[in-house]
């Protein structure tokens, strides 16, 4: 069983944390919620509800197998705490799996974590991935390295779940 970090903040796209959790869920592993501190609130683009597990001061990428990154505004105001960048850089560093999608990939961006890997992104970030060195592909899902998984849309939850579920066998 994986234990899969998963970092978000208000106005997150709702489907991109539900479905990739109920997917890992399902699938035997753990979900834990992280934010800026445990037992807060936070609320989707549209409306879904979400308490945290445990705050950003109180994990450590050791704690964890894997992390999710779901979209939405949440990873672009997360990318602007230095803790929530160094937690990302952290996975990427250590090779575990990071999945990723839609505007997820602009925490990675400010990890500096996606120089020379393939990945997709939301199409308003996809010259910003470039820019950070990112091969980037407009495919539904990539997969780099066996560790990096990302998506473009909610369109693509399907495969981005699938290949979520694959990697965390």
């Amino acid at each position: 069983m994986a234990k899969v970090a998963t970092v978000i903040t208000n106005l997150f796209e709702d489907v991109e944390f539900t479905e990739p959790a109920a997917a890992i869920r399902d699938a035997g592993h753990e979900v834990v919620i992280i934010e800026k501190k445990a037992g807060e609130q936070v609320e989707g683009k549209h409306g879904e509800k979400v308490t945290i597990d445990q705050g950003i001061d109180d994990v450590s990428v050791d704690d964890f197998d894997a992390l999710l990154i779901p979209g939405g505004f949440s990873p672009d105001q997360l990318r602007a705490d230095d803790r929530f960048v160094a937690f990302a850089k952290g996975f990427m560093d250590a090779q575990k799996p990071v999945f990723a999608i839609c505007h997820g990939p602009q925490l990675l961006i400010n990890a500096k974590s996606l120089e020379g890997r393939t990945a997709t992104g939301y199409k308003s970030i996809v010259v910003d991935m470039a820019y950070a060195g990112a091969n980037v592909k407009d495919e539904e899902v990539v997969v780099c390295n066996n560790q990096l998984v990302t998506s473009r849309t909610p369109d693509d939850i399907p495969a981005f779940n699938r290949e979520i579920v694959k990697l965390l066998k």
